[in-house]
């Protein structure tokens, strides 16, 4: 029987701030629990390869990309499906989380509040590792994988993935998503979680209000996308927000990336004693819609997706890597993205959407 790991509202870590040596003060049990489990796993020789120390730098410019280069992914890692359709239906014929070694299994995530509140057995996220992984204490989290979901976000997966990320007392610790047609490798649902001890971008990027009352409000900056915000007290009402938006863009057929990571308030300085800067009290949500890719991705290339958006860029080859410059990153990414009117439309729509609900 794969290890229980339950919460509850009270294992929420609600002071954050991003130490300047990236060493949290303290570490949390749901922390102790994953680095432990992926550590034994790699030990065991449960992955595909060994990660070791990945080389990385910091590309100059105002985007402050953190380059890493990661051979083995791109040469070792178990081949991607192909992807036909953003509503594309679970085929138990394909590979499946279903169909993993179970002692790839960390353990089994309970939140005791969701039993209380609903009043029924909660639906269990399995917790295993990524056995190709991006980096350190790469691991997926699957919604009860006998019921088989497609690569579809539900609003249970995306409470669970802001959990996770108030679970840690880690800023480096950042929970992903992609849709299909998004670089989604396999057609079962799922999110990523890792550690990146480098800051990002998108941790403290300026918006702009939608709704803020429903912590929506657009990035103001590169790339071109929605950001929601909650601290602990507010999940359940943000998870719903954030379901109702990519429900709205699997409906209209436009792909999604999402990424979950600490970061500062939208609201504006609060009056603390601490640079506000290097506050993470809550997690800023980043939706990106983005045109869609269909058939098998190459595994060469730079592909875009929840990483690459967030400003993380995980390179396959040592010549891309050393040679890749700010201004290179955002044309490739940029061809990826929507059009400038394409966005404002979907804007558009998505404030006038949640407005309604």
């Amino acid at each position: 029987m794969p290890i229980q790991f339950v919460y509850g509202n009270q294992d929420f870590v609600k002071d954050v701030y991003y130490d300047l040596d990236d060493t949290p003060r303290t570490i949390s049990r749901f922390d102790a629990a994953i680095q432990a489990g992926w550590t034994d796993r790699m030990e065991r020789g449960l992955f595909r390869y060994n990660l070791g120390d990945l080389q990385t730098r910091i590309l100059p410019g105002s985007c402050g990309f953190v380059a890493q280069l990661n051979v083995k992914r791109g040469t070792e890692r178990r081949k991607p499906q192909e992807i036909f359709s953003i509503k594309q239906d679970f085929n138990a014929k394909q590979f499946n989380f279903n169909l993993i070694n179970p002692d790839e299994i960390i353990f089994e995530m309970m939140d005791t509040e969701e039993e209380h509140e609903s009043n029924h057995q909660p639906c269990k996220i399995v917790v295993l590792v990524n056995v190709s992984p991006l980096e350190f204490g790469h691991c997926l989290f699957v919604p009860d994988p006998t019921r088989c979901f497609p690569q579809v976000l539900t609003k249970f997966a995306i409470q669970v993935g802001i959990q996770s990320v108030l679970l840690s007392s880690d800023p480096a610790f950042r929970v992903g998503f992609n849709s299909l047609g998004a670089f989604a490798s396999v057609n079962h649902l799922h999110l990523h979680g890792y550690y990146l001890k480098h800051k990002l971008n998108i941790e403290y990027m300026q918006v702009r209000p939608l709704i803020p009352e429903k912590g929506f409000y657009t990035l103001v900056g590169f790339p071109a996308g929605f950001l929601f915000y909650t601290e602990s007290d507010k999940v359940d009402e943000v998870a719903t927000a954030i379901c109702h938006v990519t429900d709205f863009l699997v409906e209209v057929n436009v792909a999604h990336n999402l990424f979950m990571t600490r970061g500062c308030s939208p609201c504006g300085r609060t009056q603390s004693e601490r640079d506000d800067s290097l506050l993470r009290n809550g997690v800023r949500i980043a939706v990106w819609p983005r045109l869609a890719c269909f058939g098998t991705k190459v595994e060469s290339a730079l592909n875009v997706a929840l990483c690459e958006l967030a400003g993380h860029l995980p390179f396959k080859n040592k010549r891309d890597y050393e040679r890749s410059t700010e201004s290179c990153v955002i044309e490739t990414i940029q061809k990826y993205l929507l059009a400038n009117d394409d966005m404002l439309k979907l804007e558009k729509q998505l404030t006038q959407h949640l407005a309604t609900l």
